[in-house]
């Protein structure tokens, strides 16, 4: 058996000096793709191989196939050089507050498009899989992002505004972790899909008094408070402000279409805070294990 060796840390001089080149970085990805050599033919399902014509691909010895290290992958056509695609995903994972495509466009001297749509796979794979729901006691509120929002939180009717909900793990020493997602409005029909995706039917959940909440009480134990203007929840106060001064202060501006990736990129950071060590490899493994996505789809 071939141990993999990890990359870990948060250190820019260990990772340049670790992933020098594209043949670095497709190694790299091709000891997550193929375990101690291991190798699955996508066509014909055949396990031998030999080389293949490009570095660290693999062709089948019984249809002939050529299978690149990234096809099949999220990676997979990319318009990054890997080794671009890798100091990209290592400045987004391990930086407190990410960095914008623009910063990124500028500091690697690339089109902003290219990073732009770069920056939007990695959000994909930042994505909750939602297999860890949140437990014991937990804070639920939603807030709007858009419009003159300065020190607002709470409901509004303005219809430029993004409606968010967000849920907090309340724990001994402060906050545990965290998710958020984009809502069509305050209604019991929206809120359900997140309560069934991120919070455990046994958490004790902690509302304000929007009535939205109240048909949810048949599955959760639910508990009202008064919100005071967010002075009864002081942590979820903390947690939305920091949400909308990073957005404001990195990316200015988002759609509501794109607004989700954010929220995902922002949580993925979020709840890994005090397991820096190992985030990078999260995400390339991420990467590496989920079928591709289409740039159709983010036109």
């Amino acid at each position: 058996m071939i141990r993999r060796e990890i990359f870990k840390g948060v250190n820019s001089i260990k990772f340049y000096n670790r992933f020098k080149n594209d043949d670095d970085c497709l190694r790299y990805m091709s000891e997550i793709k193929w375990p101690d050599e291991s190798f699955v033919c996508q066509r014909c399902g055949n396990t031998t191989y030999h080389k293949g014509r490009t570095p660290y691909s693999r062709r089948c010895n019984k249809c002939k196939r050529d299978e690149s290290v990234t096809s099949g992958t999220m990676l997979d056509r990319m318009k990054l050089a890997p080794v671009y695609a890798f100091h990209i995903a290592f400045k987004i994972a391990t930086k407190k507050k990410g960095m914008s495509s623009m910063e990124l466009a500028e500091e690697y001297e690339l089109r902003q498009k290219t990073v732009w749509e770069f920056k939007w796979k990695l959000q994909q794979a930042m994505k909750s899989s939602g297999r860890h729901p949140l437990t014991g006691t937990v804070h639920v509120d939603e807030f709007y992002i858009g419009g003159e929002e300065a020190g607002v939180v709470g409901r509004s009717s303005e219809s430029a505004k993004k409606l968010v909900i967000v849920a907090l793990e309340i724990v001994t020493d402060g906050v545990g972790r965290a998710y958020a997602q984009v809502i069509e409005d305050a209604s019991s029909l929206s809120f359900r899909p997140f309560f069934e995706k991120y919070i455990s039917k046994e958490a004790k959940v902690v509302t304000d008094e929007w009535k939205g909440y109240l048909p949810l009480k048949d599955k959760y134990q639910i508990e009202q408070r008064k919100s005071e203007n967010g002075t009864s929840f002081p942590q979820m106060h903390i947690h939305i402000m920091n949400i909308k001064g990073w957005l404001r202060g990195i990316h200015h501006h988002c759609t509501k279409e794109r607004l989700q990736g954010y929220l995902d990129e922002y949580h993925f950071r979020f709840n890994r805070r005090n397991n820096m060590d190992s985030i990078f490899d999260i995400l390339i493994r991420r990467l590496m294990n989920n079928a591709p996505t289409r740039l159709a789809s983010i036109d």
